[in-house]
């Protein structure tokens, strides 16, 4: 929700006609916010899927420790997540300038609502190396947690097949509704989630960025969390 409040309000009211609605406190809040929360929301999307397969897969539940499932566990993780993401976007609130700057566009990343400068190589090498790792590891391991899960479906779904069988009955296993619906979660976010880190890298080397694009890759970007 936060991650739809901070970005997706703004654009829509830039998109119909409202100018420099926000101040520069508020152009600093807005986009570290979002950032903030779009960190949140993988990382916590990623440890969900990583507690579920350690629930559900006995392969991994028996070389790690009870504890780890336990709630404690969870809201720990969770608050690490979030002081994470607090600490590495920190860059923003010096980075972001405010309102759009009409008199000197060349000097800007112009978004409908704010401007930023053009970040320096030296910056814009180290957080986009910090976030390819952060986002890599957290999609790598949703992918590998979802692999799990669904190769135990499937053996489970194998052990008792002679017991349906005997039934008769057409309806699909829950085995089977289960997979899919983690292969068609599991694809949607790692797809959502990749299309939208390629918009934002192409945006931050374009010099002049068409607001299409802009509204496209935020459009995107809205449908991990969606």
């Amino acid at each position: 929700n936060l991650v739809l409040c901070s970005k997706g309000i703004p654009q829509t009211l830039a998109a119909f006609g409202l100018e420099s609605f926000l101040d520069e406190a508020g152009c600093k809040l807005v986009f570290y916010l979002h950032r903030v929360a779009r960190g949140v929301s993988l990382s916590t999307t990623c440890l969900l899927s990583g507690f579920q397969a350690i629930t559900l897969c006995p392969s991994i539940s028996r070389w790690m420790d009870l504890h780890i499932r336990s709630p404690k566990c969870i809201v720990l993780c969770c608050f690490l997540c979030w002081v994470l993401h607090l600490v590495v976007n920190i860059y923003i609130v010096r980075y972001v300038t405010g309102p759009v700057n009409s008199e000197n566009k060349s000097m800007d990343k112009i978004y409908l609502y704010c401007s930023s400068p053009k970040p320096g190589r030296l910056l814009f090498s180290v957080m986009a190396v910090i976030y390819t790792l952060m986002d890599g590891l957290c999609l790598a391991l949703m992918v590998w947690s979802s692999g799990s899960m669904v190769l135990v479906l499937h053996r489970h779904k194998q052990r008792v097949q002679h017991i349906r069988s005997s039934r008769l009955s057409p309806r699909t296993s829950h085995e089977t509704r289960a997979t899919h619906t983690i292969l068609i979660l599991v694809s949607m976010f790692v797809s959502f989630h990749a299309l939208a880190s390629i918009l934002s890298y192409w945006i931050t080397q374009l010099q002049n960025t068409g607001q299409w694009l802009t509204s496209i890759s935020v459009l995107v970007a809205s449908g991990f969390p969606t």
